[in-house]
């Protein structure tokens, strides 16, 4: 429970279910938080709609487990020149990871989350499909869980709306009917951003933008570190009056490579710490692949060591999460990998 609606709406169903409900939430981050799910207030509203259900609350402190799995490795990929996705990796390793794992040590049959998210019947048991509200769909993230943790998992709210899930929890009385969706990383405070996070924590490096095409220095930029590759803005214009995008980002020589926009796409993506939700695809073998997370799924077709999309695709960063669908039931999750380079 993590002081959302969602996770409020998803314990009151499975009690409606007939499930012996235990609410739990995870303190994760120590440090200042105006954002994301981990802050106090976070944990004060869960624990009211606990009491509001007549439900155990307990919090489970995972902030020594979130700082190695998720916080240092964020600003390790940074410092790399690459852009991890902390939700994922949180899901990965904490949320799907620690607390899947205690749950079954505790003895759970379950664990339910307010996930946008459903379970399907398959041939080889549960399969992960997109959740019923398209523009709230929380496939892509989840994408990196295992065969083995369908099966002891629950989506309550899968099947619903984001606005069917605030009538019923206006409905029952719940105490976040109305409290807005978290949307930001949750260690990051808005007073200072990524700059100021990762200015804490790591040194950050002033960088020339050097042309692709020319090799000239076209301009500097404040932080290699705070560059994604297919960033536009920040960036300046070319000699042309055209934009210019990130095309690739070393550290190291303290240099981004930019190009015009035709040469910020590509075709082929390499992709390394595969996860197989379904069966695993073999090379050859044909998907529907999503880059963000709430991206376009576009047609690719699977080689070794990587994608090769139908058509020109923007570039994707090196840290970015790529989710596989099933190509002949577009809903259904068969995997996800984490991109190296385009």
């Amino acid at each position: 429970m993590s002081g959302g609606v969602d996770s409020s709406v998803a314990a009151a169903l499975a009690l409606e279910a007939g499930h012996e409900v235990v609410g739990a939430t995870l303190k994760l981050w120590g440090g200042a938080s105006d954002s994301g799910c981990c802050s106090v207030a976070d944990v004060e509203d869960a624990r009211h709609v606990a009491d509001q259900l007549g439900v155990a609350h307990h919090v489970f402190n995972y902030t020594e487990l979130f700082e190695d799995h998720v916080v240092g490795p964020y600003v390790d990929g940074h410092r790399q020149g690459r852009t991890p996705n902390p939700c994922i990796e949180c899901n990965r390793h904490v949320k799907f990871g620690a607390l899947l794992a205690r749950a079954r040590r505790l003895g759970f049959d379950a664990l339910a989350t307010g996930h946008h998210a459903r379970l399907r019947p398959g041939p080889l048991g549960p399969r992960l499909v997109r959740g019923a509200d398209r523009d709230k769909d929380q496939s892509y993230v989840l994408s990196m869980l295992g065969r083995g943790d369908l099966g002891f998992l629950l989506f309550p709210v899968g099947a619903l709306t984001k606005a069917e899930v605030r009538g019923l929890a206006t409905r029952l009385g719940l105490g976040t009917a109305d409290k807005p969706d978290s949307q930001d990383v949750c260690f990051i405070h808005s007073s200072t951003g990524r700059a100021g996070f990762l200015a804490e924590r790591a040194p950050l490096h002033a960088g020339v933008l050097v042309d692709a095409v020319s090799g000239q220095h076209v301009g500097k930029v404040d932080a290699v570190e705070l560059v994604t590759v297919g960033q536009r803005r920040g960036l300046g214009l070319a000699v042309d009056g055209r934009r210019r995008f990130a095309l690739s980002v070393d550290v190291e020589a303290r240099q981004v490579s930019v190009g015009p926009p035709d040469m910020a796409r590509s075709r082929t993506l390499l992709l390394d710490r595969w996860t197989w939700v379904d069966a695993p695809l073999p090379v050859g073998a044909r998907a529907m692949s999503q880059t963000s997370a709430h991206g376009r799924p576009v047609p690719c077709t699977l080689v070794d060591g990587g994608i090769v999309f139908d058509e020109v695709q923007r570039l994707v960063a090196p840290g970015q999460t790529v989710a596989l669908y099933d190509i002949e039931e577009p809903e259904a999750v068969t995997g996800s990998a984490v991109a190296i380079a385009p």
